[in-house]
């Protein structure tokens, strides 16, 4: 494989026949000052070489944002489902599809158009996808046939990927000393979406009509658009050298030659899986013996039940603080720290969820804490693999946790239906100790084409690791 065009630079930076003027020539010759070549960057956001821009905690905290109301598009419709076979005239199992449709949508678009981040530049790319999405929106406020909803909702679902392009983007940016803090307020973002889309959802179709949900969802997604178009450095595009088929087929590879993404891949299945299986059932044991709470129909926050929800908003405020301490430690000490928060939380579950509240108030905490964590310290390893491929490998992640999720949500009503909650509490267990298994198999510094073993040692402290890797890379040179 050719290097990109930014190692290419790199490499001339370099050189010691280079200087700066040269440098700065070819920047303002090769590197674009338009988007779509229309409409200019702002001189502070394009890309150039000789002064990288900064990545700092308010960029940061911007890109989680956005995530937030990216990803709220696929949730809204959940909580309105009754709203819609009023407003259509049609039964519930007809507008049932809705969800169905919408979350279709998100998987081809994690399969066929995430990965365009390895291959296009990444502002133009999310500012399509919002722009796509905000336009979509508007057709799903405005109409009054279930089919054209049908298919705007799927096609919102495609087009929705943009927080799985700012994730690896935000690896590219951050200092490797930095890296899991930025990704775990990404990440927190996303999930602080799916949460908080099905409250507002709620709210503004229980007291107003559902369109009003779609309106001010249009209203947001204009103003991350502007964000966007503001505030999103332009990098750019890498391997230039490979076609769109080129890069989906080395995903492929990626997912099975690679022992690092098949062992998170395999985690991430049966971790997700629990966390699925935990929510979906979650209510079931609420509603039944000893607890006997009230969902109140379709009200996403209900009384009791809705508070579970904001306890697991919690778990999300917390992420960001363990992303710094992910930080501090080499990634492997961190998902299996995560790893063990979450046998324990499943552990207290097992022992005492159908007994005492506390027990799942306390568990509810853990699991979203540990499984966040478990997630951002697994996506900085997968993403430290090649950074020529992080919207790939990136990919991968997310499908697995995806299929993790449908498997979880199915497995776990059946089991909880058939057997009872302790039943599958037990099963959730069984598989937080799988998890364990697999990440034992390969050490804390096991090589990359390496399936089992712990060469490398032992080193826990992140920062004498990357000193050591420096230290290298000098010797190296010389």
């Amino acid at each position: 494989m050719s290097p990109s065009n930014t190692e290419k630079l790199e490499a001339h930076c370099k050189s010691p026949e280079a200087t700066a003027e040269n440098i700065a020539a070819s920047a303002e010759e090769n590197w674009p000052t338009k988007d779509f070549g229309l409409i200019p960057i702002p001189k502070r956001l394009q890309y150039n070489p000789i002064k990288p821009f900064h990545f700092g905690i308010f960029l940061n905290v911007s890109f989680g944002f956005a995530s937030t109301f990216i990803v709220a598009n696929l949730y809204y419709c959940q909580p309105l489902l009754i709203e819609f076979s009023k407003s259509f005239d049609v039964t519930y199992e007809e507008v049932s599809r809705i969800p169905t449709l919408v979350q279709a949508g998100y998987l081809v678009g994690l399969l066929l158009i995430s990965p365009l981040g390895d291959l296009v530049r990444r502002r133009q790319l999310v500012l399509l996808l919002v722009a796509t999405s905000t336009t979509l929106t508007t057709g799903l406020a405005v109409t009054k046939n279930l089919r054209v909803f049908e298919i705007l909702s799927f096609l919102i679902g495609v087009v929705n990927v943009a927080p799985q392009i700012l994730m690896p983007l935000a690896a590219d940016l951050a200092p490797p000393e930095r890296r899991a803090s930025a990704l775990s307020i990404v990440f927190s973002g996303i999930v602080l979406g799916t949460l908080i889309a099905r409250v507002l959802a709620g709210i503004i179709g229980n007291f107003t009509t559902w369109r009003a949900v779609y309106y001010m969802s249009i209203s947001v997604q204009l103003l991350v658009l502007i964000g966007a178009y503001l505030m999103l450095p332009d990098y750019p595009s890498k391997n230039r050298d490979l076609t769109y088929f080129e890069i989906l087929f080395s995903m492929t590879k990626y997912a099975v030659t690679e022992p690092l993404v098949i062992q998170v891949a395999i985690i991430n299945i049966a971790s997700s899986a629990c966390f699925a299986s935990f929510w979906v059932t979650l209510t079931f044991l609420l509603g039944g013996s000893p607890y006997y709470y009230s969902t109140y129909a379709h009200i996403i926050f209900s009384l009791k039940i809705g508070l579970f929800g904001l306890v697991g908003m919690l778990g999300v405020l917390v992420v960001p603080f363990s992303g710094r301490l992910i930080d501090r430690v080499v990634p492997w000490y961190a998902t299996l720290i995560a790893t063990s928060l979450l046998l324990v939380s499943q552990a207290v579950q097992t022992a005492a969820g159908g007994i005492n509240v506390a027990a799942v108030v306390i568990a509810c905490f853990a699991l979203d804490v540990g499984r966040q964590a478990q997630q951002v310290s697994m996506t900085t390893r997968v993403l430290s693999i090649s950074s020529a491929a992080r919207a790939r490998l990136n990919a991968i992640i997310i499908l697995s946790l995806f299929t993790g999720q449908v498997i979880g949500t199915s497995a776990g009503t059946h089991v909880f239906v058939q057997h009872g909650w302790r039943a599958c509490s037990l099963f959730m267990l069984a598989l937080q100790i799988f998890q364990i298994l697999v990440l034992l198999l390969r050490g804390p510094h096991c090589s990359r084409k390496r399936w089992f073993g712990y060469e490398g040692g032992f080193e826990a402290r992140q920062r004498v690791v990357l000193e050591r890797e420096k230290s290298r890379s000098g010797e190296g040179e010389k």
